[in-house]
């Protein structure tokens, strides 16, 4: 074989695997984010390796994420950084759910979301808050599922796009709607609201009791609120290494300010007023482990992070994708070890009622 065959037979094997890579393999499960289009939202792709950078340094400022004035230019700069790559490895809710036997991971998230609008039971005409919507997956399940006018709220421009571009495309955009802003400081009226909910996203507030504040506020009286908190459980031990090596990785991982025990939930929100109904870990048996699918999704994770270095280094995807990439593996993996030791749940379920009024 001369070298000309050869050169061209490596070509096209090439181009071949690469078509494979991106077109067969390369989208999310939701089909909502191919390889090729990965960003850094609204970061331009030349800053995104410095950003990245910039989103570790905050680590080395401590003190910074504690304060509600550091937190969401904190947050804000990690959705930027991570909103594509969730898209296109993991899909449009960016939340874990328990799985459920034979049920695909799409349907074992869309049950986890249309329980929460289930508890607060509202229907066709009712309005009810997202706090911390993401790119709109939970709303449009819930909002088809119910009827419910959705309003979403997120701190990132870039997602409040995307959301936009998905109810626009499953047609749901006269159901849903989504504003930029920060849920500690929520640009809505007084007891405008018939239900609220957050998936997964409150975890991101310095202290849980200034959003808790925020939704109550906005909540009618006799209103419902549901959330399910990131919390370390009661196995944790704070003098255990590993468990602080676990929980800290966790933290670095997902542009946490810190998280909290789960006795300080209800704690929370009985300061702000909320009468709490229910609370429950949703991870516990008979539930069948949120994390499976973290575990399943370690090869996929080397095809991608493949993929993701061949197109940054060809130019088609910033630099600092690669690096992202690399950081969410390492996270899994801490999640993963905080699911299976039972320190850590994600799905710390409570319910919450606004009283009636001040006497009730």
């Amino acid at each position: 074989m001369d070298s000309l065959t050869l050169f061209s037979t490596a070509a096209i094997v090439l181009a071949g695997g690469l078509y494979w890579f991106v077109c067969v393999l390369g989208s999310a499960e939701q089909k909502g984010k191919r390889a090729v289009h990965l960003s850094g939202g609204s970061i331009a792709a030349e800053k995104v390796q410095d950003t990245y950078k910039q989103y570790w340094s905050f680590f080395r400022r401590p003190k910074e994420i504690e304060t509600a004035e550091k937190v969401p230019a904190f947050v804000d700069t990690f959705y930027n950084l991570v909103t594509d790559i969730y898209e296109w490895g993991w899909g449009q809710s960016f939340h874990f759910s328990p799985a459920v036997p034979g049920k695909s991971h799409r349907d074992a998230t869309r049950l986890h979301e249309e329980m929460a609008v289930d508890l607060l039971n509202v229907g066709p005409g009712k309005r009810i808050l997202d706090a911390g919507c993401g790119v709109g997956g939970p709303m449009r399940a819930i909002a088809a599922h119910s009827g419910a006018n959705v309003v979403g709220i997120t701190i990132n421009e870039y997602q409040v796009k995307r959301a936009r571009a998905h109810n626009k495309k499953a047609g749901l955009d006269s159901l849903c709607e989504v504003v930029c802003g920060n849920f500690l400081e929520m640009p809505f009226e007084d007891s405008s609201f018939d239900g609220a909910y957050s998936i997964e996203a409150t975890c991101h507030a310095p202290k849980l009791e200034e959003v808790y504040a925020e939704i109550y506020r906005v909540l009618k009286p006799g209103a419902l609120y549901v959330s399910y908190e990131w919390v370390t459980t009661e196995l944790f031990r704070g003098d255990d290494a590993e468990h602080r090596e676990v929980i800290q990785g966790i933290e670095r991982g997902d542009a946490l300010p810190g998280l909290r025990h789960y006795s300080d939930i209800a704690a929370a929100a009985s300061k702000v007023g909320f009468e709490v109904l229910q609370e429950k870990d949703l991870a516990k048996p008979p539930s069948q482990p949120w994390w499976t699918r973290l575990k399943m999704g370690r090869i996929a994770y080397w095809r991608n992070h493949i993929l993701v270095t061949i197109l940054a280094f060809i130019g088609i995807a910033p630099k600092g994708v690669v690096d992202v990439h690399e950081m969410l593996f390492v996270t899994a993996d801490y999640l993963t070890r905080g699911g299976e030791s039972g320190i850590f749940t994600p799905m710390h379920m409570i319910l919450c009622r606004k009283p009636e009024s001040k006497s009730d």
